[in-house]
């Protein structure tokens, strides 16, 4: 096989995300030991960046798994729900199901509040659940990546809270691309990844925690090794990984969170994602019989999701994915498992454009311009 085989091709997807060719040479920086001073040279300005990147200081510890944001979450199943306890998983698409999906395979007493596909959390219902399953934790999605919707996390941290339950939050696909303030925001915890508005390739997952969360995790038993947040902790305090990082991603992650904070810096990269989303509305509005799917107020400014005219199928997305790719794009025909399902039931499926990372608004123009005449088809 020849690397001439790969297609070279511009992702517009929801992650991962195009990637800097400066990040791509950091991959090439030399290898070192997870356990020596070199491992600090490039660890301890990542810690620093992540808490600049998040909005918090000491109010929270910082710890970096191997894996992915999914490991993050699944640590904060293991790690703070107790045997009989009740967790609540509040979903508003894919990848709150799936926080539910981890809390039942980790045999936790879960219930779920489920939204359908395109709606916020209600506060009225959340506050329903609460009084209802009386939890000790209550996960949900700040960002869904699946939908495009955006929650309010501080307020839907305050009503958790209001119940005696600690927040786990998903910011998967936004962290990197929008301010979270996370101190202050209430939330226990906070995971994400690296391979979305970070820009940088998989590997990694992210959990910011509280140290009231730290002090709950150290009363609950079979947390597993990986998963476990306090024996993560020991490293993490030192600037390390538990088990062996993937050098090669700290290196590029290195150099991104270097490039973010000082040299684009944060304020002007929220800035430039608030431009795209605009762009990406503007774009949709002038497409006839199409439509933004989340509602006014909880529209992300990293992933668009959009309802396509009545009889638009899913194989009809799949032939405008190819014709993209004809083109050198990477076209994103919508969250598989949930246009099966409303194509299943009768109703308008989705596209989805990834707007997210280090892709500008030039190439965001570019790429509209190129997909606006193949959906008109």
């Amino acid at each position: 096989m020849s690397t001439q085989d790969f297609a070279e091709l511009q992702l517009f997807i929801t992650g991962p995300t195009f990637i800097r060719p400066e990040v791509r040479e950091a991959g090439l920086l030399p290898e070192f030991g997870h356990r020596d001073s070199e491992n600090n040279k490039r660890f301890k300005p990542i810690m620093e960046n992540l808490k600049k990147l998040a909005g918090c200081a000491d109010d929270y510890h910082t710890i970096i798994f191997n894996g992915s944001g999914s490991s993050a979450m699944e640590a904060t199943v293991r790690s703070l729900v107790a045997d009989g306890e009740t967790v609540l998983n509040v979903s508003v698409g894919a990848f709150g199901d799936l926080y539910h999906k981890m809390a039942v395979v980790n045999g936790k007493k879960a219930v779920q509040l489920k939204f359908a596909a395109g709606e916020a959390i209600d506060l009225g219902q959340l506050e329903a659940a609460l009084t209802e399953h009386k939890p000790a934790c209550v996960t949900f999605t700040h960002n869904e990546t699946s939908t495009g919707v955006t929650n309010d996390m501080r307020a839907v941290c305050a009503l958790i809270r209001k119940h005696g339950a600690l927040p786990l939050v998903d910011g998967v696909s936004l962290f990197g691309g929008a301010a979270i303030d996370l101190t202050g925001s209430g939330a226990a915890t906070y995971a994400t990844s690296t391979q979305k508005s970070l820009a940088l390739p998989a590997g990694f997952g992210l959990l910011f925690v509280t140290p009231e969360a730290v002090e709950k995790a150290k009363t609950v038993t079979n947390k597993g090794f990986a998963t476990d947040i306090v024996g993560q902790l020991g490293r993490a305090s030192k600037n390390q990984t538990l088990t062996t990082p993937n050098c090669t991603l700290a290196n590029q992650m290195c150099v991104q969170l270097d490039y973010i904070v000082h040299t684009e810096g944060v304020d002007k990269r929220f800035a430039r994602h608030l431009q795209m989303q605009g762009m990406v509305h503007d774009f949709v509005n002038s497409l006839p019989g199409f439509e933004l799917l989340a509602p006014e107020g909880h529209r992300s400014p990293t992933v668009t999701a959009v309802r396509v005219p009545a009889g638009v199928s899913v194989a009809d997305l799949k032939k405008v994915k190819e014709a993209m790719r004809a083109k050198g794009y990477l076209f994103d025909p919508g969250y598989g498992k949930l246009n099966t399902d409303l194509e299943e039931k009768g109703q308008r499926v989705l596209i989805r454009i990834g707007h997210m990372g280090d892709i500008t608004p030039e190439m965001l123009a570019a790429y509209l311009d190129a997909l606006k005449p193949e959906l008109a088809k």
